[in-house]
């Protein structure tokens, strides 16, 4: 299968790099050879491990590079208009196989990562991913995010997590005041929107132009009504 070619196969390595590297470009994301490096081993970590443990239900790797990297991707340049060069604390709720947070821990090394997820398998494997590619501003913690004992973060991302409302309500005990939600979500969430408790406010929705997949993709931004700390991030 192709996926198992991905270590030995240089054609199917160069095909992956250059997609990446031109995708990353494309979302205003440039990679250097040493961060190139780092998804690209993340991403055959990924399909090794996957063979067994079953993380993704997406198996081929242009698939993966895709709709995994590239999505995960795009979130980057965003992220870093926000929160610049400051040390910046951020929560990826049920994290998966690390998406996003393994990729923002990879492209922001001043931002510290913890990724949380009910399910040990995926807990395993992103502790695995972080020291192969020796990224310490990453940690990983099973359980669920309502039980976490952490200090608070600055920015709390999910991505096909829950709703915004599940969200905010799981999560609020854990931001920081000024701090801001940063939803990963398809297209436009009107209805979810809509649903957003009137002490939160949705201050922006961000649409994202995803290289190579048909599909929409947006950022919902969200904090607590009042807070204006952030209110010239939009």
């Amino acid at each position: 299968m192709r996926r198992a070619r991905m270590a030995s196969d240089p054609a199917l390595q160069a095909e992956l790099a250059a997609t990446l590297t031109d995708g990353a470009r494309a979302v205003g994301c440039a990679l250097d050879a040493d961060r190139q490096r780092m998804l690209l081993d993340y991403l055959m970590l990924l399909a090794k491990w996957n063979r067994v443990y079953n993380l993704t239900a997406v198996r081929e790797p242009h698939a993966m590079l895709i709709q995994h990297l590239l999505d995960s991707l795009a979130v980057i340049a965003p992220l870093r208009r926000r929160v610049g060069d400051m040390p910046t604390r951020l929560l990826d709720v049920g994290s998966g196989a690390g998406l996003p947070g393994l990729v923002i821990a990879t492209m922001l090394p001043r931002v510290d990562v913890t990724c949380v997820d009910t399910v040990g398998k995926k807990v395993s494997f992103v502790r695995e991913a972080a020291g192969a590619l020796g990224l310490r501003n990453l940690q990983a913690v099973q359980g669920r995010v309502e039980a976490l004992s952490a200090p608070l973060f600055d920015v709390i991302t999910a991505r096909a997590f829950s709703s915004l409302a599940e969200l905010a309500a799981l999560t609020r005990a854990l931001l920081r005041s000024g701090g801001v939600w940063m939803a990963m979500k398809g297209r436009e969430p009107v209805d979810e929107i809509a649903a957003v408790p009137a002490d939160i406010d949705v201050f922006h929705v961000e649409h994202l132009d995803v290289p190579c997949l048909d599909a929409e993709r947006c950022l919902v931004w969200m904090r607590r009504r009042g807070d204006a700390s952030n209110a010239g991030a939009g």
